[in-house]
């Protein structure tokens, strides 16, 4: 099968997603990454669209599994119902610790997530990319706090690192987590 005929089967997927021609960047991750630092709840302050997250009030609660792997309750409240995706994440390379791998499928493999930075306490930026033989990606993008709402200068700092290491944010919308009640 040709390359533009996989292009033309595999757009309307993403056309959901912030797509882009070429190949993913390659950003720098987190150096020294302590997973037991990061698990916890996490708000979702601003992100490039994911078509799998959609609502207001998104949360993400990373807790570690008896067997080494790591429970993602990822919710949010859409609709007037409350949303709640439940996945796995893993870390492949243990070299590695702030490239994770998650899934919330048996039948899919597991896509990127990677820890670009964070203080543990209160913000982290996390980055996504599935790159389609080098001729397109589509990426997502996450700037996650501890509580829900950041200083504006936290979140330009968060962009400005996204920016720096080659990631498009012209798409990158705000989420609502205004009038959202805590767990």
């Amino acid at each position: 099968m040709s390359a533009f005929y996989l292009l033309l089967l595999l757009l309307p997927l993403v056309s959901a997603q912030t797509y882009h021609w070429g190949p993913c960047p390659d950003p720098k991750v987190q150096p020294n990454f302590n997973l037991q630092q990061y698990l916890g709840k996490w708000y979702e302050i601003e992100k490039l669209p994911a078509s799998f997250e959609r609502g207001k009030c998104i949360e993400a609660n990373y807790a570690l599994r008896k067997d080494g792997t790591i429970q993602v309750l990822n919710s949010g409240f859409y609709k007037g119902n409350v949303e709640v995706a439940e996945g796995t994440a893993v870390i492949p390379d243990p070299r590695e610790p702030a490239k994770l791998g998650v899934g919330f499928s048996y039948f899919a493999p597991y896509g990127s997530y990677w820890v670009v930075t964070t203080d543990y306490t209160s913000v982290t930026v996390v980055y996504s990319c599935t790159d389609i033989l080098r001729l397109f990606h589509f990426d997502y993008a996450w700037i996650l706090g501890r509580s829900r709402f950041l200083p504006a200068e936290t979140v330009r700092y968060a962009k400005e690192l996204l920016i720096q290491e080659g990631v498009d944010l012209s798409k990158m919308k705000a989420t609502d987590q205004t009038g959202c009640k805590d767990n």
